[in-house]
């Protein structure tokens, strides 16, 4: 079952089209990247499913529900913009706005006492947002936007202007979210977060939906078949022919008893394994080199681009 489902939306601003026949599904329960550089129709996307504006063509799914004006109450969006009262005190400004969530006030005590203890603001209640860093306003715009227990949690670079503490402290809270069920799009073009956080993606570029799938199926779709060997000892003299080993491999670096070769189509990467240890060389590791989701994410969208 799915939180989210996208079928071929499109959104155009006059003769420009930001969002091009999208399609694509949030399983429930998991953290979902939605990646793409700046200008590719994150932000258009993300407007339209928290119903802030309306596709022009399409179709969406709320938990099974088309898109409806209810369905707000059920989503918590943090805009990479934050969207705070920079005159109001902290304490006022979430009492505000978990009611505009609609919160009563017992349910509103009980979620902001809550929250103040957990991210250990207590002393914030009277400041003012002005009065706070970026990254003191960012743990409070976290706070409103999780308070009303969303089933749906969609944050735009959430990490923006904390520092590396603040980070991990709220990584774990969006970990933890995650683990009582809410469903979460992580919103990003900071590859190295999505392959810490993320178990599916998707990547938008110009609009247009460009790949999507679980991260360990995407980067096993993209792997070159590069291995990484460590060794002690010497290796055989003649390793460079490629009928030492009996396979068909390139050997593209070799330092420091280091050694990565990149086995081509249909031979077998345990055969050099094999010629190794036959010629005496100890073997400390043999791992496959998967890509990173950046190097992923660079090659596709340079694609899309051509």
């Amino acid at each position: 079952m799915s939180i989210l489902r996208l079928e071929s939306v499109v959104k155009t601003y006059g003769n420009f089209t930001a969002v091009d026949h999208v399609s694509f599904e949030i399983p429930k329960g998991v953290i979902f990247g939605m990646l793409g550089p700046n200008g590719a129709g994150k932000t258009s996307l993300i407007r339209i499913i928290t119903t802030i504006t309306r596709a022009d063509n399409g179709k969406i799914w709320l938990d099974g529900e088309p898109l409806n004006n209810r369905h707000p109450e059920q989503i918590g969006y943090m805009p990479e913009e934050r969207g705070l009262y920079k005159k109001m005190k902290v304490g006022e400004q979430l009492t505000y706005l978990a009611r505009l969530k609609g919160l009563s006030a017992a349910e509103t005590k009980q979620e902001l006492r809550y929250w103040f203890e957990r991210l250990d603001i207590k002393d914030w209640w009277d400041k003012k947002i002005d009065e706070l860093s970026k990254g003191m306003q960012q743990k409070v715009q976290f706070i409103a936007t999780v308070l009303h227990k969303p089933k749906l949690l969609i944050l735009d670079e959430p990490f923006s202007g904390l520092d590396p503490i603040n980070s991990n402290l709220i990584k774990d809270e969006i970990r933890e979210l995650n683990r009582k069920g809410i469903s979460i799009i992580f919103s990003t073009h900071r590859m190295e977060q999505v392959e810490e956080m993320c178990e599916h993606i998707v990547l938008i570029n110009k609009g247009k939906n460009v790949l999507e799938g679980q991260v360990k199926d995407v980067k096993q779709r993209f792997k070159e078949n590069l291995f990484k060997i460590e060794y002690t000892g010497d290796l055989p003299a003649g390793l460079d022919a490629t009928d030492a080993a009996n396979v068909d491999f390139d050997i593209k670096s070799k330092n420091d008893h280091t050694l990565t070769v990149q086995v081509n189509d249909g031979s077998d990467s345990n055969e050099i394994l094999r010629y190794l240890i036959r010629q005496g060389v100890h073997i400390r590791s043999f791992n496959e080199i998967l890509p990173s989701i950046n190097e992923i994410f660079i090659r596709q969208v340079g694609l899309s681009n051509q």
